[in-house]
């Protein structure tokens, strides 16, 4: 791990290696050298398929969000993710074994929430998410789409489809009603999409993870920068925005094996919203505004599919603790996805009264 973290342009060598956080896809560390602390990823190149253009994507992306953060007279090494790049100015390792090591710096005295733990909280991450979406907004490189298909409804039925049809892990008779809750909304969620296929809905630089632990805050609970710029895609504002909800404004835990702990929490909605609008309601079309509502259960439904595809196909692409990790993920969500139905109509008075302030 020592020799890998010294291919990187560091201050020193490396005194101290140790695992950081717990994510779904990539292996993180923390690197400690005598000064200064950085974050060591491995990339999954499994589910990543080219990373050379990820980090592409993302260099482009933090280069033209610290210029932002320089012209408001803010700090860039604070508010913007900082790639390091390798001694000879790549910006990833490529090891032996074929995996692809990546390096940034660690932002001293950030905090990061599993949950939002108060209103106040869930506003800063909705201004957190629009103001990224605000300062790129005006971005204009191309970005190369690593994840084809991402939050896509479309394509994920076909992947669906044909989790159904192999059922690799033998698991599709033990859950016949689970499966019931992904077929009986499936013209719904189409027709959703439909909107961004025909470009009512336009698409933008977006992150595609907004989760709030990929929001750093500092000590005061003020939004430093956002984080995991892996899925950084062109792709609607709203994808962000539903994605968000589903952690900020969740009562329980994202695998929760006691559903009646999920349920949405309005006042974190009703925040979240209000933070969300204060940065974007510049550049947002109405259509885009009025997405905002449906895209918390486009988004949560298509987690709930994605958890239970996962199950199906043998526990291939989520990191599971336990066997059944994933059905307990999906049965979660899933009551989420009810508790935003049933209160739909008030998160769309929300969202309208939000946009009309």
């Amino acid at each position: 791990m020592k020799r890998i973290a010294a291919q990187f342009r560091i201050d020193a060598p490396a005194e101290r290696i140790s695992p950081l956080g717990e994510g779904f896809i990539n292996d993180t560390f923390l690197v400690t050298t005598g000064q200064t602390r950085y974050i060591l990823q491995r990339k999954n190149r499994h589910v990543f398929t080219d990373i050379p253009a990820m980090m592409r994507n993302i260099w482009g992306v933090t280069t033209h969000l610290k210029a932002k953060v320089r012209e408001a007279g803010g700090d860039p090494l604070r508010e913007v993710l900082t790639v390091i790049p390798t001694s000879d100015g790549s910006l990833y390792y490529l090891d032996d074994a074929g995996d692809y090591w990546t390096m940034a710096l660690y932002i001293e005295g950030s905090v990061s929430y599993d949950a939002a733990t108060s209103p106040a909280l869930a506003r800063c991450g909705g201004e957190g998410i629009g103001r990224f979406q605000r300062q790129l907004s005006d971005y204009r490189e191309p970005l190369t789409d690593i994840l084809p298909g991402f939050h896509n409804i479309r394509i994920r039925f076909q992947q669906w489809d044909d989790a159904l049809a192999r059922d690799a892990a033998g698991r599709r008779k033990s859950v016949p009603q689970e499966i019931e809750w992904i077929e009986s909304r499936r013209t719904e969620m189409l027709r959703f999409w439909e909107r961004v296929e025909c470009g009512e809905i336009p698409t933008r630089v977006t992150h595609n993870d907004t989760k709030i632990n990929n929001i750093l805050f500092d000590r005061q609970g003020r939004v430093l920068c956002v984080i995991d710029l892996d899925t950084v895609l062109n792709a609607p504002c709203c994808n962000d925005f539903g994605d968000a909800i589903r952690t900020y404004a969740n009562h329980g835990r994202e695998d929760d094996e006691h559903t009646e702990n999920v349920w949405l929490d309005k006042e974190m909605f009703r925040s979240f919203t209000a933070g969300y609008l204060s940065e974007t309601e510049s550049f947002l079309t109405p259509a885009e505004r009025d997405s905002l509502p449906f895209s918390a259960r486009y988004i949560t439904y298509e987690q709930v599919l994605r958890f239970l595809m996962d199950y199906l196909n043998g526990d291939t692409y989520y990191k599971i603790r336990f066997p059944d990790h994933n059905l307990v993920r999906t049965r979660a969500q899933y009551a989420l996805l009810q508790s935003i139905e049933a209160n739909y109509d008030e998160l769309c008075e929300i969202v309208a009264t939000s946009a009309a302030r």
